[in-house]
Order: C-alpha cells, then structure tokens, then sequence
C-alpha cells in the first residue's frame, strides 16, 4: 500500500511516498480502509523530532483518519500512522460517522473540535457571560473555539489572525471582532497555540481571576521565564493543555463528539474545510500550513 514516511528527521522534504505491506490488525483492533486523514500542526512536530524519538525511525506520521472498517462501518479514529491508505486502531478508539457529515468536517471535529471543546469546557471552565480571546482564529482549532465560545455563552469572542482575510473568516464565523495587542480591555480567557510575543502580550491583558490556555507554540520560539509573582500581581492564571491525556479521562472522547456532531448537523456549528491534497502531496500540505497559507481542517486523499 502506499504511505508517506520519514527516514529522518527535518522539514516537509524529508516526506517521502513509500510502498509498504499493509498493517495487519491484532487482538482488539479492527482495519481501515482510509478515505481521507487529517493533517496537524502536531504532524509537524513529529517530522522536525521535537514529539518523537529517533528510535521510531522511520516513521509514517499522521494522528487522525475518517474512513470504513471491514464490515463497512464508517468511522474516525484516533491513530499512530494515518498517512496511509490503510491503518490499524484500536476498536475502542472508534467513533462511528454520519454519512451526511463529509469526511473534511468529520475530521475536523476530531483533533481540532475535542481540542476546542475541552480548551473551554476543560482547561479554561469558560462561565456564561465572559469574554473569550481566541488566537489563530481563522486555523482548524481556532474556528471552531470562536463558535464553541459563543455557544457555550461567552459575552464577548474576540478573534486574532495573521492575516485581514483571516481576520474577516473568523468575523464571519460569530467573532465580535478582532483582537489586537494592546486591547482595549481586559478579558477572561485568552487561547494561545502560538506561544512566542504572542503569548507575552496576551498575559498582560487578563482580567481579575482571568485564565490564560497555552496549547501549542507554532512560532517555534522559545517562551519567556513564567514569574510566579506577576502571576500574583495579576490574580490571573497560565494553564496548559494537552489533548492526550485528556481522551485518557472517562467521557472525554465520546460524548464530546456526539455533541460536536449533534452541532454541526444541526447547523450550529461550521468546521471549515481547508484545502485538500493527494496522500502523494503530504510535503506541500505540510509546506502549505507551516507557512499559513491555509485555513480550516486540511487534508489528505489516499
């Protein structure tokens, strides 16, 4: 079967299409035939080593899949070697997909919408009535932060992006408007994936008791020291997240989704579909999203 692997470690040019036996499921596990798999900012760690030893080499990155079973049930799951046109999970891990709701989406609300969900719900406890800056608005967990903290009844969303056009998605998507640094005012919850500057002016603009969630540093700078004491001067909080461990806590998985699920077919809830790329173009993907040319969910096509 074909796959897309690595032999060391590096940027998008050390992605390299391969043809490798097709896995074979053990005990508890079940075979996908994939229909599309999803493409992280995650995947990109793994490439460059920062997420993975080098005794894993080589490697077939990806975390994600939508696609069949052998007895033809349609599923998402969770996984360890998703650029692929066949992977192995564990039947556990498998969450069974409407036939109306488009790979694209579905995978969106796996990663990016359990990692939205549990930044407000689980990391943040966004309460009704506060206000909600989201980073990277326009991205695949940023657009769906900014609906999920209206949904969920924040007062005021307030998004940032790299771009106006981006900027313009992310109004269009239920944000009161943008954030830019120095805000005018101070807020409750801020959602930071970028780390680096970033997530320096964003600490100084908490509010009283305000949280503020690191989940990722795609500027791939290093942070700056956290002082304990102007954590007190702020009476604020820095939190972190980890999708991970988190799906390792009973009703973190399935019932999040359902109600993702439930939400976007209902119409509430609009995962953006980014663009999508042949399984043989996995360097480009990567090129294409390290370098913020996308937005929304991107994906690969077997």
């Amino acid at each position: 079967m074909l796959a897309i692997r690595f032999d060391r470690f590096g940027g998008p040019e050390v992605l390299t299409p391969v043809d490798v036996p097709a896995p074979v499921p053990g005990p508890g596990e079940a075979l996908i035939t994939v229909e599309a798999a999803g493409v992280n900012f995650a995947d990109t760690f793994q490439v460059d080593g920062s997420y993975l030893d080098a005794g894993l080499l080589p490697h077939i990155p990806g975390g994600e899949v939508v696609g069949r079973t052998e007895d033809g049930r349609r599923v998402l799951a969770k996984v360890t070697h998703g650029y692929a046109q066949q992977v192995v999970a564990r039947e556990s891990a498998l969450v069974e997909v409407p036939e109306e709701l488009d790979a694209p989406r579905a995978l969106a609300l796996l990663t990016q919408g359990l990692t939205a969900w549990h930044l407000l719900r689980s990391a943040a406890r966004l309460e009704a009535g506060e206000s909600v800056v989201v980073h990277s608005a326009a991205g695949g967990v940023g657009s769906l932060a900014v609906q999920l903290a209206r949904e969920f009844g924040a007062g005021l969303v307030l998004a940032q992006a790299s771009t106006p056009e981006k900027e313009r998605l992310a109004l269009e998507l239920g944000a009161d408007g943008p954030a830019r640094y120095p805000l005018d005012r101070r807020v409750d919850v801020i959602l930071d994936a970028a780390g680096g500057d970033l997530f320096d002016r964003a600490l100084g603009a908490l509010a009283d008791f305000g949280r503020l969630v690191t989940y990722g540093n795609a500027s791939r700078t290093a942070f700056s020291a956290l002082d304990p004491a102007r954590l007190s001067r702020l009476n604020a909080s820095v939190v972190g997240f980890w999708l991970r461990p988190t799906l390792a806590r009973p009703g973190a998985l399935h019932e999040p989704l359902k109600e993702l699920f439930d939400l976007t077919l209902r119409g509430r809830l609009r995962p953006v579909a980014g663009p999508e790329y042949p399984l043989t173009e996995a360097r480009r993907a990567h090129t294409d999203l390290l370098e913020r040319r996308t937005t929304g969910k991107v994906v690969l096509r077997p």
